[in-house]
């Protein structure tokens, strides 16, 4: 339990670090329009290690994620996030809506640079706006689970299964599902017989591994 606090500590400080500055960049974006230009750059990131790592973007490098965590944790009900938000078919389609969008937007402005970086800071504004919103009536994490990036990641990840699971140690005790940011529930696998966490949406963020009471759980 010891490892489990300690995890929770560094991953909390390593957020209120990347909250504060995703919060100067909303604020300076507004005031230089060029900020804005951080916005696809880190999404082009996030989907760049989600072909090698998985999700481990959404843990605490994204700055969003990182903020609804610090930011929307102690205001959410914590609420169970609706199944057919994270469904293939809903993601499917916010995607497809963002990415037209932002290609009707961005070919309207063209070639003003300071216009498309405008609106990439109202993009950044509007979609954190809808983030805190769902945190307030679900979960803080309720975004992140049809996130276009995140989705992508999910999508395109060729790295194996990031954790196992031992189901001769595993007790059922829920714990994993309980520390998971987004609601998954290792356990299940182990329940089913089944040695590996067969979960895609995983942030990486070893909560489920440090808190498991028989540490029947590994990182592969």
């Amino acid at each position: 339990m010891s490892r489990y606090k300690d995890l929770v500590k560094r991953r909390r400080q390593k957020q209120i670090i990347i909250t504060v500055v995703f919060l100067l960049v909303i604020a300076g974006g507004w005031i230089y329009p060029a900020i804005g230009y951080l916005v696809p750059l880190c999404m082009l990131l996030g989907i760049f290690l989600g072909i090698f790592k998985g999700r481990i973007w959404c843990n605490y490098y994204c700055p969003r994620g990182s903020f609804f965590d610090v930011a929307g944790k102690p205001l959410s009900p914590q609420k169970k996030i609706p199944v057919f938000l994270r469904s293939f078919w809903f993601r499917v389609v916010i995607l497809v809506l963002m990415m037209l969008m932002m290609s009707l937007q961005i070919s309207k402005r063209v070639p003003d640079f300071k216009n498309i970086g405008t609106f990439f800071v109202t993009l950044l504004t509007a979609v954190t706006l809808v983030g805190i919103v769902l945190s307030l009536i679900i979960h803080q994490r309720t975004w992140c689970s049809f996130c276009p990036v995140g989705s992508l990641s999910n999508w395109f990840c060729i790295k194996e299964p990031f954790l196992k699971i031992d189901s001769t140690k595993c007790v059922q005790c829920k714990l994993c599902a309980k520390v998971c940011p987004i609601q998954l529930k290792p356990y299940r696998f182990a329940s089913e017989g089944i040695n590996e966490v067969l979960e895609k949406d995983c942030l990486r963020c070893s909560l489920c591994v440090e808190v498991c009471p028989k540490d029947a759980l590994i990182k592969n």
